[in-house]
């Protein structure tokens, strides 16, 4: 394991900040997925714009993951390569959708795979604090789920509700671990 990558565990401080913003994911996740399961078929401009909105809130919340564990522990330096991550998933999904879904399965299952590792990292570094242990499943899971839907993008029945289903499963994961947080 890279030592480089461990800090201590972050003050009070920043478990009341991951707590706010592990709430404001699982909301957005939530909302996000309901709306993608009433398109999921198409790709239409509603669902274009949905699926690039995905990872730059994910992006918006690594920045703040960042700020917020920067003031009590030093920066969590595998956040930064979340951030990256997510910055090229949203741009390679607003070139994907112009080829269809199964171009946005196989970079979707791509990011899953890749941000699931950051996750499950960031996960372990912080296992000190409480409610870390479902942000290691939730990224042990993605990187699962990351691989399925690339398997499933050389399918000829493809559409986009895993995508939703997993954008869920990620919101709860974000909501037991703000429960968590907050004992």
């Amino acid at each position: 394991m890279d030592t480089t990558l461990a800090t201590p565990a972050p003050a009070a401080g920043a478990a009341v900040t991951l707590r706010r913003l592990y709430l404001l994911r699982f909301a957005f996740a939530a909302v996000w997925a309901g709306l993608l399961w009433t398109a999921a078929d198409s790709l239409g401009p509603f669902t274009k714009a949905l699926l690039i909105a995905y990872p730059l809130f994910d992006l918006a919340c690594a920045i703040v993951d960042v700020r917020s564990g920067r003031a009590a522990r030093g920066p969590v330096r595998a956040l930064y390569v979340n951030i990256v991550l997510s910055t090229l998933t949203a741009a390679g999904l607003a070139a994907a959708v112009s080829s269809g879904i199964p171009a946005v399965l196989r970079l979707w299952g791509a990011w899953a795979v890749t941000a699931g590792l950051v996750q499950l990292a960031v996960g372990v570094l912080r296992r000190g604090m409480k409610g870390q242990w479902p942000m290691i499943a939730s990224g042990g899971i993605s990187t699962l789920a990351g691989a399925s839907f690339i398997a499933q993008a050389a399918r000829d029945d493809v559409s986009l509700t895993a995508l939703a289903g997993y954008a869920f499963l990620g919101g709860i994961f974000f909501l037991v671990s703000a429960l968590r947080l907050r004992r």
